[in-house]
């Protein structure tokens, strides 16, 4: 009996003992579970620190990327031939994108234009809208000349609408509007048989046939009622001290900028540069109605030609 209390004492003792060991284990696995889930949070923390500091590298070597693109931007081809337009300096050989010196065949002198070497080459800008740097509602002297910045890769300009006639009057050329929002999104709108007429027309605008992604807001061409007022085609230049539209009113004044107003526009890419949505006492921000409608004013506009008998020389 003895000997068999003995054992029971010894078989409790046993199992308080696994019990303890077993209690002890849980409270160390508990404990551990606790130190790695603290130091999963701390992991967390270091990484969403490093993720902000690679965030701002990144940014600033996009600022010293663009920065030091833009300081290469003008590129001198020196004197040893004229070119009338970036299609024969793109095809003469120089393939990279900046501004270079060009004289159309009637120009009685050079200026500098962007040359867009992307999508085939041989674009000429004449229009940048990209950060709102520059002031676009501008009296008719300064569009008939141009303005803006004519050294940095993405600085805003207008070409000047002499330069732009000397231009679009060479020949046959096609015109290309490439257009971004602030949500990341592109889209482009190409119109055949682009040309605006001479200083006596009053810059009189024409195109032909629209093709690509962002909807014809330039020749109402999205709406067969809204062309007696939303067709930009044929309409002369306009500007706040010079009223060519066909309004009652004047377009460029309300809606603060030089542009070929109608009754007034369903695209004014010379607006105010808003960031998005915006409200005001006129639909005056940049503006592709076909897209965005009129209260969205666009993030980035360049306006751009070329010969619509452009062939790239392959090298």
């Amino acid at each position: 009996k003895r000997r068999l209390r003995g054992d029971i004492n010894i078989s409790e003792g046993l199992i308080l003992g696994r019990e303890r060991n077993y209690l002890s284990l849980v409270s160390s696995c508990f404990q551990e579970q606790l130190r790695l889930k603290a130091q999963v949070r701390l992991l967390e923390y270091r990484v969403k620190q490093q993720q902000v500091k690679i965030v701002r590298i990144l940014q600033e070597k996009e600022i010293q990327y663009r920065d030091s693109g833009d300081e290469n931007s003008v590129i001198d081809l020196g004197e040893k031939r004229q070119y009338a337009d970036c299609a024969e300096i793109y095809n003469d050989g120089h393939k990279r994108s900046g501004f270079y010196k060009m004289k159309p065949l009637q120009s009685p002198s050079e200026f500098l234009a962007y040359c867009d070497m992307s999508e085939g080459g041989g674009w000429t800008v004449f229009q940048r809208r990209s950060d709102g740097s520059q002031k676009f509602d501008r009296v008719w002297a300064d569009y008939e000349q141009g303005f803006g910045n004519f050294v940095l890769r993405n600085g805003e300009y207008w070409l000047g609408n002499k330069n732009l006639h000397y231009l679009t009057n060479q020949g046959n050329y096609t015109l290309r509007i490439d257009l971004s929002d602030f949500e990341g999104e592109r889209r482009y709108a190409q119109y055949k048989s682009f040309r605006v007429a001479d200083e006596e027309s009053s810059y009189q605008l024409s195109c032909g046939e629209y093709s690509g992604t962002a909807g014809d807001s330039l020749t109402g061409g999205f709406h067969p009622e809204v062309k007696w007022w939303a067709d930009h085609r044929g309409m002369k230049f306009s500007t706040q001290d010079r009223d060519n539209d066909n309004y009652e009113g004047n377009c460029a004044e309300e809606d603060t900028a030089g542009w070929w107003f109608n009754r007034c526009h369903t695209s004014n890419l010379n607006g105010v540069y808003y960031k998005g949505p915006y409200t005001a006492k006129t639909d005056n921000g940049i503006v592709w109605y076909t897209w965005h409608g009129w209260w969205y004013s666009l993030k980035s506009v360049v306006m751009k030609v070329r010969p619509a008998d452009f062939e790239p020389n392959v090298v």
